[in-house]
């Protein structure tokens, strides 16, 4: 019965990290036009293009946020924050490798 039950945790974890990560795709979509999907498979220059243009981005939201601008979105500098991340390497996969198993 134990196994079940790890098993049906282990499961409701996946679903959550699956929802966080497309929530996250869309987001970035939707804010900034990058595609993370694709950012992720990119390599060499357009890998560093994308990371520049991330941390021209995400610099133009912090001072949004220190001038107390009406615009600045938190919500936007934290999907740009965790996209850098996960371009650098520093983050989480872009793509579950065992997203939903049922």
């Amino acid at each position: 019965m134990r196994s079940l039950n790890e098993q049906a945790q282990a499961f409701g974890q996946q679903k959550r990290q699956h929802a966080r990560h497309a929530g996250q795709l869309a987001a970035l979509q939707i804010l900034c036009g990058i595609d993370l999907g694709e950012a992720s498979v990119s390599e060499g220059a357009a890998r560093t293009k994308l990371l520049d243009r991330i941390e021209r981005l995400l610099e133009r939201e912090r001072l949004r946020g220190l001038r107390r601008h009406w615009n600045y979105d938190l919500n936007r500098h934290i999907a740009l924050k965790q996209a850098r991340d996960q371009l650098r390497g520093n983050g989480k996969p872009t793509s579950p490798s065992h997203a939903l198993v049922v």
